[in-house]
Order: structure tokens, then C-alpha cells, then sequence
């Protein structure tokens, strides 16, 4: 990179910084756990190990929960005889993966600094490490978050973006959670590492409109080769538990490939391919697939800023011994 895009980026990551919730802290846990950062990327290394996969889970993971009542780890509950939670409706389940990380880092925090470090941190922090892991920028997570109390399914519904939305749709669902159109863009570029379940798309192969059976914006050979991963059957339907790649060159690398597959129309969902159809949007996309790091610093940022979403602080919700349970 020349010196004037290494000055962007510092730029851009020093108002990130200066722009940080100030009842969080970086370095939150020095006093109290100082090797609660290190545990839970232990944790996650060990996750990508046995599945590569997962980084992408655990950055999909904090975003369903800062989406829903804010960064609280409410997606973590389980659900009860009483109680639908929020990972076990139809947008999460069966899609969220790396609860099992999760799990392995608050055992471990646990046993050296009992009911010190919140599960909404540990999240915070294991999507963060997620993205370095994968070949993003690292950057340093405030923390000092509380964990929610209350997890309902019924939340996600009106919360998560569907992968059917258009541009404008995209842009004022982002503006609502107070993101701008560009930071929208930024943070769409997630979906170059995972995978998704085939129903997610399938009406763009075999049921576009009433009159177009395949989406004409979809590259014909990449339609093809989605036919072939995610068949349909003589009644009409694709196997709910078959996936594939969101990015089929680099799937398990964070990169710009997201946004050089928009250019070529390979977008997998409607929600992807639909930032050409703006031109301001069209702009970013060129400008990310064109300048990856730049990219990559613009999604540190957002990330950060999204992990600040709601936040509860203080005496406000609680510590919980299982993340998975209220305690």
C-alpha cells in the first residue's frame, strides 16, 4: 500500500476509536481478568481447527445479537418449555453455527474468574478474532458489557434484513439500527466467508416471478453450478439442509471476492446483487473489490461500531455463569 492508503486506514481506525461507547473500555478486563482476551481466542482457534467454517458463524452470530435488543447476548439462550428464543427461530436455526466456541471460552473464563466476564464480551470478542484469523484487520474491542435477560424469537422477524430486500430497503433497515448507506455496503462484504442454506436463494434459480423462472441479473454459469449444488426435487423443493459457499473462490477468507462476484452478477442473494442497482452503493462496490484493504479497515470500523449497538452497562442485566441459561 503507498502512504497515502496507509493513512486512510489510520485515519479511519482512529475515529473508530474516538467514537467508542464511553462506558465501554478497552482493556476492560486488565484488573479483573487479564487473560480473558487470550482465552477466548484460544477458543476460537481451536473452533476454526475442527471447522473452518465457524469464524464465519461467530461474526454472523454478533450481528444477529446486536441486531435484536442490542449486543446483550440474547441469541446465546436456549430456548424453554415457556420460551422460543432467538437462535431457534427460522432465521437462526439452523443457519447460526459456533455456540460450542462460545460455550468452551465461558467454561474456561469461569474457572480462573468466576462471574467476571460477560457472555455479550465473549461474543464481542471471539468475532473479532474471528475476523483476524481469517485474514481481516484485528482491532481492539471495548468491552464491559452486560448480558440480556430476555431472548424471543419472535424479535428476529423484524430485525434481521431478509436476503430478499432491495437497495433501498437495505439502506433504510441499516439507517433504522443507525448505520449509514455506505457502513451497509461495508458490512454486507461479511458474506465473503460462510455458507448459506439453499433455500435462502432457490427462488432465483427455479421461482424468480410469475413469468421468469431463473433471476436475469444471476450469471448464467454461476445459476448453472447453483443448480447442480442445490437441486430440485419432482415436488418442486430444494433440500432445506443442503449448502453451499456465499464466496465459491475463497469461502473461508476474508477478502473483497464479495465484492469482484457483485461485478461479475454473482451475488448469491437478491440482497447482494441489488448494490448495482444504485449507483452510489455501485460506487462502494467497485471502490471495495478495487482497494481490498481499504475495505478491510472500512469493515473493522463498522464492526466496532456495531458491537456498541444497545450495549447494557453498569447494573443493568446481569453476568451469566452459562451462556447458554439466565441465570
Amino acid at each position: 500500500m503507498c502512504p497515502k492508503e496507509l493513512g486512510m486506514v489510520f485515519v479511519i481506525l482512529w475515529f473508530c476509536q474516538i467514537g467508542v461507547n464511553s462506558q465501554l473500555q478497552v482493556g476492560y478486563y486488565s484488573q479483573t481478568c487479564g487473560l480473558a482476551e487470550i482465552i477466548v481466542k484460544v477458543a476460537v482457534r481451536e473452533g476454526l481447527i475442527r471447522d473452518s467454517g465457524v469464524a464465519a458463524g461467530l461474526v454472523r452470530m454478533h450481528f444477529h445479537d446486536c441486531f435484536i435488543r442490542g449486543c446483550d447476548a440474547s441469541v446465546l439462550i436456549d430456548s424453554t418449555s415457556s420460551n422460543k428464543a432467538e437462535k431457534d427461530s427460522p432465521v437462526n436455526n439452523p443457519s447460526l453455527r459456533g455456540f460450542q466456541v462460545i460455550d468452551n471460552a465461558k467454561a474456561r473464563l469461569e474457572a480462573v474468574c468466576k462471574g467476571v466476564v460477560s457472555c455479550a464480551d465473549i461474543l464481542a470478542f471471539a468475532a473479532r478474532d474471528s475476523i483476524e484469523m481469517t485474514g481481516g484487520i484485528g482491532y481492539d474491542v471495548p468491552a464491559g458489557r452486560r448480558d440480556g435477560r430476555v431472548s424471543l424469537a419472535s424479535e428476529t422477524l423484524t430485525n434481521l434484513p431478509p436476503p430478499s430486500l432491495n437497495v433501498n430497503q437495505l439502506t433504510q433497515f441499516f439507517a433504522n439500527k443507525g448505520f449509514s448507506q455506505e457502513e451497509m455496503v461495508t458490512l454486507s462484504g461479511g458474506h465473503t466467508i460462510g455458507r448459506s442454506h439453499c433455500t435462502s436463494f432457490s427462488n432465483r434459480l427455479y421461482n424468480f416471478s410469475q413469468t421468469i423462472r431463473q433471476d436475469p441479473t444471476l450469471d448464467a454459469m454461476y445459476a448453472a453450478m447453483l443448480k447442480q449444488q442445490c437441486p430440485q426435487s419432482q415436488s418442486g423443493t430444494v433440500d432445506p439442509n443442503s449448502v453451499v459457499p456465499m464466496d465459491p473462490i475463497s469461502p473461508t477468507t476474508l477478502d473483497s471476492g464479495y465484492y469482484v462476484n457483485i461485478l461479475a452478477n454473482r451475488g448469491l442473494f437478491v440482497s447482494d446483487q441489488t448494490l448495482l442497482t444504485n449507483a452510489a452503493t455501485a460506487s462502494q462496490v467497485n471502490l471495495n473489490a478495487r482497494d481490498p484493504m481499504l475495505w478491510k479497515t472500512k469493515f473493522a470500523a463498522a464492526m466496532l461500531k456495531m458491537g456498541q449497538l444497545g450495549v447494557l452497562t453498569g447494573k443493568a442485566g446481569e453476568i451469566r455463569a452459562n451462556c447458554r441459561v439466565i441465570n
